[in-house]
């Protein structure tokens, strides 16, 4: 009796289908683990998440009723996380595991969405320009740092990121409608300045007569609608108010031009240095693909044209254009593929090696922006130090200052009873030594009244060095830890001391 013949085995096995994803997600994963606390940018939305998980129904009890920050944001993607973590979370609860934990969870989750959005786009990265480009696209995505590193960052710019991956991976598709849909959704919802990478987008797929005007705004309109609706419905019973978070967000940022407040960089900043540092060696490639194979530059002009319209704010900074990073990815990949299929030709040949060379001085470029993002939390870290001194039962209230509020404490931070905290503002140096904190964690070396009981390190600058590393990390002390000297148990505890 004849054997069967065994199924053929799938192009590139199992490695090819999920273990590039399998990958990202160790990298992206790595970092969040390696830097799990959060900044003032993040602090929305992982403030929400926490409520959302901890206070549920209780929105009196949520943080931002308290602190509402500049503009509103939508809870939208906080709730989508919240209610995909909230099995594990559950499980964390009834074992009493500390909610930092929770905060690992979410962060992991965020993650793993904007990477199978990242997925998608690789797929059709694939099936569009071959399996080299595929592979070239992975190992250039995987040597920069900012994407995967930001890919668990609860920002509004990564949410909308998750839905900018997606459309790109529609448009390779052919898929046009779906693609303008996931950038309305991505824009009316998330990011409002997702406008200026739909406009160019819709603008090149009605030039190429893709998609017809009238089909256009037909589908787009009802889509925005929809959006406004259940964005309004959701973030008018959270916020108290009848609102369009977004919408608030693009009069404050774009009409009355209040984000300039927070600082201006020159119109070519976004070119001269966010894209060189967030993409490294992907960043010269690119713009060599689209002058190599001409298929990219359809889709990489109106990516350029998003970069460029943005440049016009004078607030910028990087995690507003991550979402072109992924697209000039795709076009540094063809530049990557080609030298590589010809690396054995002459002139060909140097050019590959100094590519290679590229690929390892960006390898070593993102191990140091990693570790200064490792020593940029300064706030969370102090925060677990002094958890871990002080084991007492004692009841212990604890004031955190907006720095240290901002450098990485957030309620997943946060301890059970006895410990306490405030984040009350505008207490004057001098008023401390009334009030009847037990520590502070704060910016200040010296507060009249209580004893400096440690100091937490965080990121300076990068200095150059006539050696082997060429690069190293200059740290100096950011948050203080101070005790009270009126409370005898804290001075009988062995403290470090301050420099």
């Amino acid at each position: 009796m004849p054997r069967p013949k065994p199924a053929p085995a799938s192009s590139g096995g199992w490695f090819a289908g999920w273990g590039w994803d399998l990958m990202f997600g160790s990298i992206a994963a790595f970092y969040a683990v390696m830097a799990p606390y959060t900044k003032v940018e993040e602090s929305f939305n992982v403030q929400a998440m926490h409520d959302i998980l901890y206070h549920t129904y209780h929105i009196e009890k949520y943080d931002h009723l308290e602190f509402p920050g500049v503009v509103p944001r939508t809870f939208i993607g906080a709730f989508v996380i919240s209610i995909l973590s909230s099995p594990a979370v559950l499980v964390m609860r009834l074992l009493h595991v500390p909610k930092f934990y929770s905060l690992l969870t979410v962060r992991l989750l965020l993650s793993f969405v904007t990477l199978m959005s990242l997925r998608l786009l690789r797929v059709q990265v694939k099936k569009k320009f071959g399996h080299q480009s595929e592979v070239f696209f992975v190992v250039l995505t995987a040597i920069q740092f900012h994407l995967l590193f930001y890919s668990s960052r609860p920002l509004p710019n990564i949410f909308a990121l998750a839905l900018v991956n997606l459309a790109y991976s529609l448009w390779f598709k052919g898929s046009t409608i779906c693609t303008l849909q996931a950038l309305i959704v991505a824009a009316v919802v998330f990011r409002c300045d997702m406008i200026l990478l739909l406009g160019p987008i819709g603008l090149a797929l009605l030039l190429s007569r893709s998609v017809s005007l009238l089909e256009a705004v037909k589908y787009c309109v009802s889509t925005a609608l929809v959006c406004i609706g259940f964005t309004m419905l959701i973030d008018s019973i959270m916020w108290r108010r009848i609102l369009w978070p977004e919408f608030e967000v693009l009069w404050f940022n774009s009409v009355l031009n209040r984000s300039s407040e927070w600082g201006t960089h020159s119109i070519h900043w976004y070119f001269t240095s966010a894209l060189p540092r967030s993409m490294l060696v992907a960043y010269p490639l690119c713009m060599v693909g689209a002058l190599l194979d001409r298929r990219i530059v359809p889709y990489m002009l109106p990516v350029f044209l998003f970069v460029v319209l943005y440049s016009k704010l004078p607030h910028k900074e990087l995690r507003f254009i991550i979402g072109s990073i992924p697209m000039f990815n795709v076009s540094a990949s063809l530049a990557a593929s080609r030298l590589y299929n010809n690396r054995k030709k002459a002139g060909w040949n140097l050019l590959y090696i100094l590519m290679l060379c590229a690929f390892i001085v960006s390898l070593g470029y993102s191990a140091v922006t990693f570790m200064a993002s490792y020593n940029n939390y300064p706030g969370g870290y102090a925060l677990k130090a002094l958890h871990e001194a002080d084991s007492s039962v004692k009841e212990k209230m604890v004031h955190i200052d907006a720095f240290t509020a901002m450098s990485g404490v957030s309620r997943f931070c946060e301890n059970e009873y006895p410990w306490r905290y405030s984040k009350e503002e505008e207490i004057s140096i001098e008023e401390f030594q009334e009030r009847n904190f037990t520590y502070l964690l704060n910016e200040h070396q010296s507060i009249s009244g209580y004893k400096c009981l440690f100091a937490v390190d965080g990121f300076s600058r990068v200095k150059l060095q006539p050696r082997i590393p060429p690069l190293s990390l200059v740290k100096e002390p950011k948050v203080f830890a101070h005790g009270n000297l009126r409370d005898p148990d804290i001075l009988s505890l062995n403290w470090p001391g301050c420099p």
